[in-house]
């Protein structure tokens, strides 16, 4: 990795964050809403800033008050929003939370034709231009966006090539937002740009060369990352009438806990089969010059493949309040520990201590915690914090 120089920050990460209002029960029903932002890319940016990272953020809002909020939001975390566009064109996406069931939670998006999908190259290359970062942070939502998006995160890759950025990339498979056909055939041309994979275990295959395990379809609901479940129906070449589509967020296979009191899911602990086909696909991925894959496995912890091995870390046990963002929280513990030299061991630890926090609290990114709050998971039941 590169060091760390002055002006140079630790990441930059990009893609769209949406306005989020959180109902507290069905929405038909009315009510009052909670008013935050969320986006996994933006996710990723507060949890880094929260332990004590240089963090830019680079995207497109609208010329709106909810683009102002996303803009307000990032920069009072302490992230460099001076890469961030502005489009009169194209309103700020907006996303509803509507809590059905004590564990399932519907996700209601408005973001097709959004500023944010509209994001270009354009944008990466200021930010380029104006400090190339230590790492380049891309989720696999953003070329799912639009074409131009697309395009942008391309030229983000090229780019972070040219200035030695290491690339981190979080799959973050999105079914309604593209086939797992067409991820694969993005993401396969991504692979060789890549340093750090990270993907959960059914999203592996979505990276693999063709004919070597084929692009499985990751489940439907996705891992619970940035906003909890699948975007709206639509394509990179889509059309972008302003339309609702709706996800149904679980809380179940949270990266980095274990439910406690409240559990998200009893860990399902991998077959002697699974493992090794896991381990197989992981080395596929490294003999194509990816430096570590980590696979996120819900309550069952993670697991980082490198040329030198294995390794897992079991989930933390926590109180399972809210598993959205936990995966995002999972990504920036693990890069954190990274920029930090950390080896694979730390690096695992602080991702599924950070996702432990994420589930442990409500909201996409609220419970993030600082550095001197990665300790507290250890206290035991009952302490006063004085």
């Amino acid at each position: 990795m590169i060091p760390r120089q002055p002006g140079r920050p630790d990441v930059l990460t990009f893609g769209e964050t949406m306005v989020a209002l959180r109902g507290s029960g069905p929405l038909k029903l009315g009510g009052t809403m909670q008013v935050s932002i969320a986006g996994a890319e933006s996710n990723v940016a507060i949890g880094l800033a929260r332990l004590g990272h240089d963090v830019r953020w680079a995207g497109a809002v609208g010329e709106d008050e909810a683009g102002e909020l996303v803009l307000r939001t990032l920069r009072a975390e302490g992230i460099g929003v001076s890469g961030a566009a502005t489009d009169p064109g194209a309103p700020t996406g907006l996303l509803l939370f509507e809590p059905r069931l004590p564990e399932v939670t519907r996700v209601h998006y408005y973001r097709a034709g959004s500023a944010g999908s509209r994001l270009t190259a354009g944008v990466v290359e200021r930010a380029f231009s104006a400090a190339p970062p230590r790492v380049l942070h891309l989720t696999g939502i953003t070329p799912a966006l639009s074409p131009t998006a697309h395009s942008a995160a391309r030229h983000a890759l090229q780019l972070a090539k040219d200035h030695g950025s290491l690339v981190c990339l979080d799959v973050n498979f999105r079914a309604r937002l593209w086939t797992a056909e067409q991820a694969a055939g993005i993401l396969r041309e991504w692979i060789p740009y890549v340093d750090v994979l990270i993907a959960s275990d059914d999203e592996l295959p979505l990276c693999l060369p063709e004919g070597a395990g084929g692009a499985g379809s990751p489940g439907e609901a996705g891992p619970p990352d940035e906003a909890g479940s699948p975007d709206e129906a639509g394509s990179p070449g889509g059309s972008h009438g302003i339309d609702e589509a709706q996800g149904v967020e679980k809380a179940q296979g949270v990266e980095g806990a274990e439910g406690a009191q409240g559990t998200v899911r009893a860990p399902q602990r991998a077959t002697h089969g699974a493992a090794a086909t896991l381990a197989s696909q992981a080395k596929l991925l490294l003999d194509l010059g990816v430096r570590e894959v980590v696979v996120k496995l819900g309550a069952d912890g993670a697991t980082a493949f490198t040329h030198g091995g294995s390794l897992h870390q079991p989930a933390k046990a926590v109180r399972a309040v809210d598993a959205v963002g936990a995966g995002d929280a999972f990504v920036a513990g693990y890069l954190s520990a990274l920029l930090d030299d950390e080896e694979p061991a730390g690096c695992l630890e602080r991702a599924v201590t950070t996702g432990a926090f994420a589930v442990a609290s409500h909201g996409d990114w609220e419970g993030a915690p600082t550095r001197s709050e990665l300790g507290m998971l250890g206290a035991p039941p009952g302490t006063v914090v004085r």
